[in-house]
């Protein structure tokens, strides 16, 4: 079996994309990073915070994404619930948008 670092950074982002395990996921990476017991100890001066670093990055790159992915998704069914109420009180709601300008232009 071959381990590596971005096997490991593969497996994760899978399974915290998946939603039955997403919240186990982040829950665990929080109590690793509060955890005296790590795979590098923390009294070692620079080896032991690389690995808590690590998770910290993974974890916060991928909270905020999942969050601004809620964001647009939130934003797409408000964008869909308006055109819709607008198209319940006009009859038609293209014409409402459409301008027709008569332009002149000055010397």
């Amino acid at each position: 079996m071959n381990f590596s670092i971005q096997s490991l950074y593969n497996w994760y982002r899978n399974t915290i994309r998946n939603p039955k395990y997403r919240w186990w996921l982040i829950l665990g990476s929080l109590a690793y990073l509060f955890s005296p017991i790590d795979i590098a100890p923390d009294f070692i001066p620079v080896v032991g915070l690389i690995d808590d670093a690590a998770i910290m990055a993974l974890l916060v790159s991928e909270v905020s994404q999942m969050l601004i992915e809620n964001v647009k998704l939130r934003q797409s069914q408000n964008a869909t619930k308006n055109s819709s109420a607008d198209s319940a009180y006009s009859a038609s709601p293209v014409e409402d948008k459409v301008v027709d300008v008569q332009a002149v232009s000055v010397k």
